[in-house]
């Protein structure tokens, strides 16, 4: 019992000592002790020497050592370790099992600390790790005190290590002097590595195992370590480990795959339904359902995979076959309600039309009665007149009291003919009346609302046939809302001339006269006359010309572009969102460019009178339709892009060639309605090209332009033909009038030699018939004979051309692109507004361009799903094909990981923009919000963004099964795709769409060539596929701990990448993102192609 006092006591002498004393050396404590039966020292150190408590205190010696080398090589390798004290514990905490440690107490009989190698000795280690691989070199050690050219011992042979002495003192954590190592050289102790050139031992990390090697005497290497004993001396035998280097290099102490070590000494197999991967401490259980038989390296997930393969093509399939059905049931429901309104407003008008029939017959019957008794009453004679006429006034008052109570009914009516209580409404009940539109709030009251206000302008308008009245009455008489009617404006324009600005090419020329708010006004002419250029000056869109002469709106010098709120320009092309229905296309203009004070009512009122006039109301729910996606017919096209202009409620309302490619119908239907929007008051204006005569006479002012801009005629069109009769120009029987003028215009039909003029003439007759100035160059020409004419105008033209230079011409050209650039640039940006409308601002116009990029994505995601198909099999192959490497942490299937979804994710960014560019050009030049559309387009795509990666992750992760989360893998993909999709953006508004592929599809491999091979370097920094791959290869990297530190350092010192960069690399790609988003959206604003 007394020996067992003294053993314990001791070990808590031990342990106090080693933790007030660190600096003291383990064999100085078991010397002075002596063991109470006269014992030495020694004897006490190996009764001790097997004790736990003594090899826990080792632990934290060990600790301490590895602490403060840590610290001291801490900042060379700052770039692959973040967290010091967290990775060498990690690496070096030995607690759980000091087995190893006991062991090695009792091979070295109490001389365990004065092998152990110090800071100075494991900085040197590592410092010539480091150096010989910046060299080329593998595994060298560079000469120190103990292993030289001069002096080399059995313990610098790897494997092998020495002792200072047990008199000497030894502080494990002195990282400056190398302590002289010579005395009892022996085998290193298992769990532990002597290098080659040291006499001291390192502990092994965890995650390695290192047990005693044996020779093979066949080969005559110490297996497992590939090392030799040296020659010549048969004492000197296979020892422990020798090395710890990077998996590359060697891997001869990572624990296997398919085992596990829970310690440096032991390595166990794995069991079913666990994993072990290379260098594992413990084993990881596999998830259910997957396949895991014993000794796994890794669970094999794939049935994961293909699970998810088949759920997103069941998903995929949903979509692509029912993708619309959701607008589908939204829009049947809106028809109902529409349908029901208008079923109502029907059967309204029809009892009001009966009621007014009855009426009728009862005023009819009540003047005749009245009558009769009036005879009746005259016969009788003057002395009893006086009774009788009383009870005749009395009579009277009762049939005058029924005609008043039929004309008060009657004019309650016609005040109210909305009313929902039919024909019992009492006489000034004011209160029955049906709410004004910005009472309304249900759908079913809005679509009263309006049907009952088309069918009270029906019959107005049948009233006014029957009566001769204005239909401006008709509809100020109609509107029950007290709102101003829309401003009137009349452009009037005095010798304007358009001549671009750089080769200084003339237009139009001198023309003069006004365009009329309430008249319908046809712009024709030949090919060439500047008809699309005059009305492009009108409305203030002529872009690279120099503008001279008066342009007066109201009689006031005011620019155009101040009234664009409310101008209407319908372009030639049909630009109209084919994805969308009539009825979406219309309403979201209505909404954009209509008065934000406007309520929704109202608003509904106009877009249903629009569709009404313009014959819409059997397609307003159908799809207008693509080049893929067939649509409504050409001629309802048509009308649909003019009535886009007609919802916003113009004052001035300019189309270029709106009958175009018309059948006699609907040009006739198209323009009995612009008809209707002039008896508004509105000044519209159209380029017209052989219209029929009876379309002909429906304009009230005809503009003719002959080649050159020059004006031939500007007045009625009543007058026309007086006019150019008067000229000598009579147009034949049977001909149509403007075919005629146009055919002399264009060369075709030569005038009569008796009228005395030319087609030259012609402008400078209709000016001097009008008293404007004429051009002096204008009188020189005419005064000269045609033949001279012809002469002098070659001469000239042979002169012009023999005298600017190509490079002049070239210059002119350039000055011509920039000047438009300049005046498109003007035209669109913010200026003061004269139009007195207050459209909506950026935030509502943000949510109704949400809504309709909302409903074009739900349409398009049949497309959609084709994306996300492909990035399953991007995922599917990469994840297959490029498994992870524990040596390069993953960095191949990174790598095609970004460039695929680089390429995938950039071409889908493409369809955003590239395809909408000439749409929002229309949009932009109305006043609609730049900023709002932009936004739009990128919040909706923010579901790609957030979805894609998911995709692409259900499969490449199961397949590839990478050590780190998918979590990590998600926020990194996430950044990249928002990256990617801002590049596209721009690449879309830049380019045409060829060349946006082309590029698109180059980028990501060009600068992943760049990033890889351009190390450290600061074209690699700018190349965001750099950040993205260095941001995969972190958050895998740092999963690898233990005894793989040395392979992560290298691997990351290879790459050029730091661990401390994870959150910066997605910083940097979010910024790439922001950025490229910027540049686009100045490209949108400041370039535009045509």
């Amino acid at each position: 019992m007394a020996r067992v006092a003294a053993h314990l006591l001791l070990l808590l002498a031990v342990a106090a000592r080693a933790i007030d004393a660190p600096r003291l050396s383990f064999a100085q404590t078991s010397n002075d002790y002596d063991d109470g039966t006269g014992g030495t020292g020694d004897k006490g150190a190996q009764a001790i020497a097997g004790s736990p408590i003594v090899a826990g205190v080792m632990n934290e010696r060990l600790k301490a050592l590895t602490s403060s080398f840590a610290k001291a090589i801490g900042k060379k390798l700052d770039y692959c370790i973040r967290d010091t004290d967290m990775e060498w514990n990690a690496a070096f905490d030995f607690s759980k099992d000091t087995t190893f440690l006991t062991n090695c107490m009792k091979e070295t009989e109490g001389d365990f600390q004065q092998r152990v190698c110090t800071a100075a000795e494991m900085k040197f280690y590592f410092n010539s790790l480091l150096d010989s691989g910046e060299n080329g070199e593998k595994n060298y050690v560079r000469p120190n005190k103990n292993c030289n050219l001069s002096s080399w011992i059995d313990g610098c042979e790897p494997g092998w290590a020495c002792s200072v002495g047990k008199e000497q003192r030894i502080n494990l954590q002195d990282d400056r002097e190398i302590p002289y190592r010579a005395l009892k050289c022996q085998t290193c102790c298992p769990g532990f590595f002597c290098p080659h050139g040291l006499t001291c031992m390192i502990p092994c990390p965890l995650g390695a195992y290192c047990p005693l090697s044996s020779l093979n005497k066949t080969t005559g290497i110490c297996d497992p370590y590939n090392y030799q004993p040296p020659p010549g001396n048969p004492k000197h035998t296979c020892g422990a480990a020798d090395n710890w280097a990077d998996v590359i290099t060697t891997d001869d102490i990572f624990c296997p795959p398919g085992f596990y070590c829970p310690s440096t000494i032991q390595k166990l197999p794995c069991s079913s339904g666990f994993y072990c991967r290379k260098g594992s401490t413990s084993q990881t259980r596999c998830y259910k359902k997957s396949s895991c038989p014993p000794n796994s390296a890794t669970q094999d997930i794939t049935i994961f995979g293909a699970l998810l393969v088949v759920a997103s093509c069941l998903v995929l399939l949903i979509i692509y076959n029912f993708s619309g059905q959701i607008l589908t049931n939204r829009e049947k429901k809106q028809a109902k309600s529409r349908e029901a309104a208008a079923r109502h407003a029907r059967e309204t008008a029809q009892a009001r039309e009966r009621w007014k029939s009855a009426k009728d017959v009862a005023k009819k019957a009540g003047v005749g009665l009245q009558s009769q008794l009036s005879r009746t009453f005259s016969r009788k004679k003057p002395s009893t007149q006086a009774g009788p006429s009383k009870i005749g006034a009395g009579m009277n008052q009762d049939a005058g009291g029924k005609k008043n109570n039929l004309t008060d009914m009657m004019r309650s009516l016609e005040d109210n003919p909305d009313n929902d209580e039919g024909f019992n409404v009492e006489v000034g009940d004011k209160a029955l009346k049906k709410p004004r539109g910005k009472q309304m709030h249900t759908r079913s009251q809005i679509f009263k609302y309006a049907y009952g206000q088309i069918e009270k302008e029906k019959a107005m308008q049948q009233e006014q046939e029957n009566h001769n009245m204005t239909f401006s009455g008709v509809i100020s008489m109609a509107k029950e809302h007290d709102e101003s009617s829309r401003p009137v404006i009349e452009i009037a324009f005095k010798d304007l001339t358009l001549t671009l600005k750089g080769s200084k090419k003339k237009l139009l020329r001198s023309v003069t006269g006004k365009l009329s708010p309430g008249r319908v006004a046809a712009v024709m002419g030949p090919s060439g006359a500047g008809k699309t250029t005059f009305l492009s000056a009108i409305a203030g869109k002529a872009t690279g010309c120099e503008t001279s002469g008066l342009v007066l709106i109201n009689g006031k010098i005011e620019p155009i572009r101040g009234y664009k709120k409310i101008i209407g320009f319908v372009p030639q092309d049909d630009i109209v969102h084919g994805n969308l229905t009539v009825e979406e296309n219309l309403w979201f203009n209505a909404r954009c460019r209509l008065s934000a004070d406007m309520s929704k009512a109202d608003k509904v009122l106009v877009v249903e009178r629009v569709i009404e006039s313009l014959g819409l109301q059997a397609v307003r729910d159908s799809l207008v339709g693509t080049v893929e996606q067939r649509g409504i017919s050409g001629g309802q096209r048509k009308r649909v892009n003019v009535g886009l202009e007609m919802v916003m409620e113009p004052s001035v309302l300019i189309l270029d060639e709106p009958t175009s490619g018309l059948d006699s119908a609907s040009s006739l239907l198209l323009l009995r309605a612009l008809r209707r929007e002039a008896l508004e008051g509105v000044n519209i204006s159209m380029v017209v090209h052989q219209p029929s005569y009876t379309l002909y006479r429906m304009f009230d002012d005809l503009i003719l332009l002959a080649k050159g801009g020059m004006t031939v005629y500007h007045g009625p069109v009543k007058k026309v033909e007086e006019y150019f009769t008067g000229l000598g120009i009579v147009v034949p029987e049977r001909v149509n009038p403007p075919d005629y003028y146009i055919d002399i215009l264009e060369g075709i039909v030569k005038p009569s030699l008796s009228a005395g003029v030319t087609v030259k003439d012609l402008p400078l007759r209709w000016m001097l018939h009008n008293g404007y100035d004429v051009p002096r160059d204008m009188l020189q020409s005419s005064s000269d004979s045609e033949s001279s004419f012809r002469g002098s105008t070659d001469h000239s033209i042979s002169g012009e051309d023999a005298g600017p230079s190509i490079a002049s011409v070239l210059w002119g050209n350039v000055k011509d692109i920039l000047g438009q650039k300049k005046d498109e640039y003007d035209y669109n940006k913010t200026s003061e507004d004269l139009s007195n409308r207050n459209t909506p601002g950026i935030l509502r116009q943000y949510r109704y361009f949400l809504g309709r990029v909302g409903k074009q994505r739900l349409r398009e995601a049949r497309i959609q799903g084709v994306d996300y198909l492909i990035l399953c099999l991007a995922g599917i192959c990469l994840g297959t094909l490029a498994k992870v490497s524990d040596e390069t942490f993953g960095a191949l299937g990174y790598t095609y990981t970004v460039i695929a979804v680089s390429l995938l994710c950039k071409i889908g960014a493409l369809r955003s923009f590239a395809l909408d560019k000439i749409y929002y050009w229309r949009e932009r030049a109305s006043g609609m919000s730049s900023l709002a559309y932009f936004l739009s387009k990128d919040t909706i795509d923010h579901f790609n963004t957030i979805v894609k990666p998911i995709v692409y992750l259900s499969m490449f992760y199961f397949f590839n099964n990478p050590r780190s989360s998918i979590w990590e893998n998600y926020v990194v993909l996430v950044a990249l795709v928002y990256c990617v999709t801002g590049i596209g953006y721009t690449f879309a508004i830049f380019f045409q769409p060829g060349s946006a592929q082309l590029w698109s599809a180059l980028l990501p491999v060009v600068l992943t060539l760049v990033a890889t091979q351009q190390k450290n370097t600061i074209f690699a920094d700018l190349c965001y596929t750099k950040w993205a791959l260095e941001a995969f290869v972190i958050a895998n990297a740092q999963n690898y701990s233990g005894v793989w530190l040395i392979t992560r350092c290298g691997s990351l010192v290879r790459s050029g990448y730091n661990i401390e960069h994870k959150a910066l690399c997605v910083v940097v790609l979010i910024a790439n993102g922001v950025i490229s988003r910027c540049i686009a959206f100045f490209c949108m604003v400041t370039f535009q192609k045509h």
